[in-house]
């Protein structure tokens, strides 16, 4: 009979902890909007810069439950871009991009990527991401973006992107 109890107290303790462990996780989303310049050349690469973006990461852990010193780590779970202008665009004109991440006293990486993009590329391209452990440049104030651009096509107009960011984040609650 206490063997019966005392297994029975274990399997409710070790799911109610897997139950705990699910609410110290949740996604963090950035939008940000770049401008790929018109251009006169193709195959060449170039760097577009994003403006330093806000984490406001205290806040967003805080409604979580959670302090930045609890973070266990973040991960990009996705990275979107979507054409907004000229209306019609599309992604076709790329030939590859990679996305590098910094923050201060911080080393830029490379956390997303296409390496091939369709000739078909529709208006929305979904890039490859790393497994990279972002929670350091996340936990910072801010950070920024640099997009590494390769196109296969002269752009007669400026392209409007907008960059959306799904991080997906690992926390303790309160130290639980």
């Amino acid at each position: 009979m206490k063997k019966c109890l005392l297994l029975l107290s274990l399997i409710a303790v070790f799911s109610g902890c897997d139950k705990l462990d699910e609410l110290t996780k949740f996604e963090m989303d950035f939008n940000q909007t770049v401008v790929i310049p018109s251009s006169t050349r193709t195959s060449l690469p170039f760097d577009i810069y994003t403006p330093e973006k806000e984490t406001n990461s205290e806040s967003e852990f805080a409604v979580n439950d959670t302090r930045k010193d609890l973070i266990e780590e973040i991960v990009l779970r996705s990275l979107t871009m979507k054409v907004t202008e000229p209306s019609g665009a599309d992604f076709s004109f790329l030939e590859s991009i990679e996305v590098y991440i910094s923050a201060d006293d911080l080393p830029e990486i490379k956390m997303a990527w296409n390496e091939a993009v369709s000739e078909n590329a529709a208006g929305e391209l979904e890039l490859n991401t790393s497994n990279e452990d972002l929670k350091e440049y996340i936990k910072k104030d801010t950070y920024t973006l640099r997009l590494k651009t390769v196109t296969d096509e002269v752009l007669t107009s400026d392209h409007k992107i907008e960059v959306k960011s799904v991080f997906f984040v690992d926390a303790k609650i309160l130290g639980l």
